[in-house]
């Protein structure tokens, strides 16, 4: 199983969209907390809280308490702009977690440190742009993981 692990998401839109590739790659879906919207909130309706049923999703109040949950990915990678090396070099195993920051300010800096030594990045041809959406980034990143380990069977 893969995990997707959202550190303090601000749009519903994108834990949306994130949910519901969760819920059709039957990947768990992490959310570090605080939110910054409420988890009814109409938007993430709309984009995909009809498969939230199907969706293993665990909040957690905390970094920490993520990290100490049972329900936690054994290694995690972070996915982020200030990577040198490319998701494309990552050997992805069976129960990783892959961790995106927030919308607005990306990880903080102390989760650049705690995971540097698996920091990867989604390459793109135009330097002038900074990154992709957070739900495109989880996605390509999601599928990359599960085309290294397998996705699992229907």
């Amino acid at each position: 199983m893969i995990h997707i692990v959202l550190f303090e998401p601000q749009i519903p839109q994108n834990t949306g969209n994130v949910g519901r590739m969760c819920a059709c790659t039957r990947s768990r879906l992490h959310l570090i907390h605080p939110l910054g919207f409420a988890i009814s909130d109409r938007h993430l309706k709309r984009s995909g809280m009809d498969y939230w049923y199907e969706l293993d999703v665990h909040h957690h109040d905390t970094w920490a308490q993520f990290k100490a949950s049972a329900a936690a990915p054994k290694r995690l990678w972070l996915f982020t702009t200030k990577a040198t090396n490319s998701f494309w070099q990552a050997r992805f195993e069976d129960g990783d977690g892959l961790v995106f920051g927030n919308e607005g300010s990306g990880a903080p800096d102390w989760l650049h440190e705690e995971l540097r030594e698996r920091r990867v990045g989604i390459p793109h041809a135009n330097g002038k742009l900074r990154s992709l959406n957070l739900s495109t980034a989880a996605g390509i990143a999601c599928y990359e993981a599960l085309r290294q380990v397998g996705m699992p069977s229907a």
